[in-house]
């Protein structure tokens, strides 16, 4: 199913999307540039999804058509349209868990910044971890430190996803034969095949990019979700802001 050029709305919005841990460190490295997320509510058995002509200032938008019928639903991508921006949520902390704390900590990677100088950037690693850590659905705007610039976005069922797309879906690329052999898969907080964070053991990667996604979006979502082959919103995007 093609989809046509969109014109972005003038004005520029802005949204919350939350990300895991792992993906948390594939955005930081710059891995990550896809992501997919379900169609919620999910069309039913027979229904066929078309593109409707965007509308500018309007999210994208297809139209779920039921067999022998002329009845048409919007489905509307929750996501924002192309020039539309994403500030990302993840699990993160204040030091000692006070709400006056004076450093953030992200708990994917540890990294940390002074809360007072967040907006001029200054960015310090550390291993530090506060008393409490504190959902991804609850971390405010000004405690984000990830911005996304939304570039396209379209609708499609979770098995067309390319070997292209895996790979930017933030899989890791590693070879420990000098080259001879490559594999993907998430690796833990120092870039490496192992189990000490949320990372893969070596022997789960895959020489597929693919296969890998599959592994990553059962291990999200349950295989149940990956063998029913959802509609999925596919949300291509460039980064234009992380803390470092």
């Amino acid at each position: 199913m093609g989809s046509p050029a969109v014109v972005a709305a003038p004005s520029v919005r802005e949204g919350p999307i939350l990300f895991s841990g792992p993906m948390i460190c594939a955005l930081v490295a710059g891995r990550k540039t896809i992501t997919r997320r379900l169609v919620k509510p999910q069309p039913e058995t027979g229904e066929s999804i078309e593109w409707l002509t965007n509308i500018v200032g309007r999210p994208p938008s297809f139209a779920v058509t039921r067999p022998m019928s002329s009845d048409v639903r919007e489905l509307r991508c929750p996501y924002g349209q192309p020039g539309d921006r994403l500030w990302v949520r993840e699990t993160w902390g204040l030091e000692d868990g006070k709400d006056d704390g004076e450093r953030v900590v992200w708990q994917a990677d540890r990294a940390a910044a002074w809360r007072s100088n967040l907006n001029d950037r200054f960015y310090l690693a550390s291993d530090y971890a506060p008393t409490r850590w504190r959902p991804s659905i609850h971390m405010p705007r000004w405690a984000s430190r990830l911005t996304l610039d939304v570039a396209s976005v379209r609708v499609e069922r979770l098995h067309d996803i390319t070997e292209e797309d895996a790979k930017a879906e933030g899989l890791a690329c590693i070879t420990k034969d000098g080259g001879r052999t490559w594999k993907y898969g998430i690796p833990d907080r120092d870039g490496l095949p192992g189990t000490d964070d949320t990372g893969w053991p070596w022997v789960d990667w895959d020489v597929s990019p693919r296969v890998a996604f599959e592994r990553l979006w059962s291990s999200i979502n349950g295989a149940e979700s990956w063998d029913a082959n959802p509609w999925v919103w596919r949300i291509e995007f460039r980064q234009v802001e992380v803390s470092r």
